[in-house]
């Protein structure tokens, strides 16, 4: 098959998933310990243009992460202390990539919802100037939807090199209640922006993929507390055998790069980082004669984490989006 046939068979399908990794809850940071960029959102072929048309993408996402016994965490005015969270969520939406160019590139728009159940432990929580202890052993579970997160990406294609830009960001609708320990919502708007590359040679079944970005977050009016501005990269590197499997790595750095606004003075503007690694499995099939199926199953181990809780995550990713068209070249050619 050549290159053209093999993008179309492999790359394209596993494209609408990507869109589908956006950002959850379950993992923590900053306020409360809650960041509104998940690390891993983005992995292999992230730059890599599409199939026009809709594509639907569903993720389901299991984290179980904790901090150590000292450690604090700012929530609405008081300190949490010792806290871990667990989560079992779906992401879901559709996304729409347009045939005509936009600055030489393919444009696609998107939007997800969050749902599922989420639980967070604390062992100690402490208010007042005196740090006066207000309750000991506290869980919470909570089940319930998340915030909106729309998304639009710039993609563009030189041969074997793939660029990317993007915009996304989070709209306050989700389950939210500033004195919970468990929530969907993040309780405040955030905007992300950023570019990725991927390196793809289908000779050789090779790809090699990076994407960063920087958020920045709106203040959160019940708390009056405003998280710093966040730096991520997320990479992936992967080999096709063919055009059905893939297997691979994937990883990520998420530092943040300005203090917190609101945070106690002891905290010294509780900047939080994290850093995670994992192995990665893919599986392109045919739905039909007009769609196509992905599935991609990935996890991270977490670690150097400072100011935030760390652990493990478990990504399960099923996209549908229309089957690439059939490449020029493997028509059959009619002669008089």
């Amino acid at each position: 098959m050549n290159r053209k046939g093999i993008l179309s068979t492999v790359v394209r399908a596993a494209l609408c998933a990507l869109f589908a990794t956006s950002n959850s809850t379950g993992v923590l940071a900053d306020e409360g310990g809650v960041s509104f960029w998940l690390p891993g959102t983005f992995g292999s072929l992230a730059a890599t243009p599409g199939t026009p048309g809709w594509s639907w993408a569903t993720l389901y996402l299991h984290s179980d992460v904790a901090a150590g016994a000292g450690a604090q965490f700012p929530r609405g005015g008081r300190l949490d202390v010792g806290i871990s969270g667990r989560a079992d969520l779906l992401a879901f939406g559709p996304t729409y990539t347009f045939a005509t160019p936009v600055l030489g590139a393919q444009l696609s728009i998107g939007v997800l919802g969050i749902a599922g159940p989420t639980q967070a432990s604390a062992a100690l929580s402490l208010t007042g100037p005196l740090g006066n202890t207000i309750a000991l052993g506290r869980t919470q579970d909570l089940t319930s939807f998340g915030d909106m997160l729309p998304q639009v990406t710039l993609k563009w294609n030189q041969g074997v090199n793939n660029f990317m830009v993007y915009g996304t960001g989070d709209i306050p609708v989700g389950d939210y209640d500033p004195i919970r320990l468990a929530n969907l919502g993040i309780g405040h708007g955030a905007i992300d922006f950023g570019g990725g590359y991927t390196y793809f040679d289908p000779k050789s079944g090779n790809e090699f993929s990076w994407v960063t970005g920087l958020t920045y977050n709106f203040k959160n009016t019940s708390t009056q507390y405003q998280n710093g501005m966040d730096f991520h990269v997320d990479w992936g590197a992967s080999h096709f055998f063919n055009n059905k499997f893939q297997l691979g790595v994937v990883g990520y750095y998420f530092q943040q790069v300005t203090d917190d606004f609101g945070a106690p003075a002891s905290l010294d503007g509780f900047r939080s980082r994290v850093a995670g690694i994992g192995p990665q499995f893919g599986y392109i099939f045919p739905i039909g004669d007009k769609l196509q199926g992905y599935l991609n199953l990935k996890g991270y181990w977490e670690f150097a984490a400072q100011n935030r809780p760390e652990g493990w995550n478990t990504w399960l990713t099923f996209a549908i989006s229309p089957a690439a068209p059939e490449p020029d070249s493997a028509k059959p050619t009619y002669h008089k």
